[in-house]
């Protein structure tokens, strides 16, 4: 369900995080419509971040290393690229307002990248806005194939490695099926946020190949248990 803004405002920062803290997030019609609404999901889509499922192709992927996984070292660019239409996607939801206070938000440290390079060249990512133990997924986009798909494996990662308690995807999606996302009621999502923004989690940016290779092969292991 979506709540149409009234009087005209500037996304800031601090109304961002009032917003997540409520449940709702804003969006655009279209990357080139100035107007700007925020929506309140009647279903919510989550990933249960002890329930996630790494099908068995993308494991042997992943473990193939094809890229270089970074984080947050070019945030901006990560946006701008979800913003573009791509594969599947005539348009995008994010305009020049949503884009510039995200990127605002990142540098206050409550906005995250997870990044694909080659060559270095970015070729797939994600990004997402974290507060409490919550991390709120917004957009991906791939270049390459299986790109959004590894990074958002070294998303779930790193919020195992951060002790998060809730990864909110807004909505169920085909792509996000496969790795065992959920759909619950507003009134369900709202409790768990409710419970996730009592602690306070953080974001795991680091390269410790040691500490990200035990936390990759424990969510293959949990995935080998499921249905691949």
């Amino acid at each position: 369900m979506s709540r149409p803004g009234a009087p005209r405002y500037r996304l800031t920062p601090e109304l961002l995080l009032r917003a997540y803290a409520a449940g709702i997030f804003p969006m655009a019609e279209s990357r080139h419509d100035k107007a700007i609404f925020w929506v309140d999901p009647r279903r919510r889509g989550v990933l249960p971040l002890d329930r996630f499922h790494v099908p068995r192709k993308l494991r042997r992927t992943v473990r193939q290393a094809p890229f270089d996984i970074r984080c947050s070292t070019d945030f901006e660019a990560v946006i701008a690229a979800c913003s573009e239409p791509g594969q599947g996607r005539r348009n995008t939801w994010i305009n020049d307002e949503i884009l510039h206070a995200y990127v605002e938000l990142h540098h206050r440290g409550f906005a995250h990248s997870v990044e694909c390079w080659r060559d270095d060249r970015l070729v797939g990512g994600l990004y997402g806005v974290s507060l409490g133990s919550a991390f709120f997924g917004e957009s991906m986009f791939s270049r390459e194939a299986d790109a959004s798909k590894i990074a958002l494996v070294h998303l779930v990662a790193r919020l195992r490695i951060g002790r998060f308690r809730l990864l909110d995807t807004q909505f169920v999606t085909d792509h996000l099926r496969q790795f065992g996302v959920v759909e619950i009621s507003g009134r369900e999502y709202l409790g768990l946020l409710e419970d996730a923004l009592r602690y306070q989690a953080a974001f795991y940016s680091g390269a410790d190949p040691l500490v990200l290779g035990d936390t990759l092969e424990g969510l293959f292991r949990q995935s080998s248990t499921q249905t691949s």
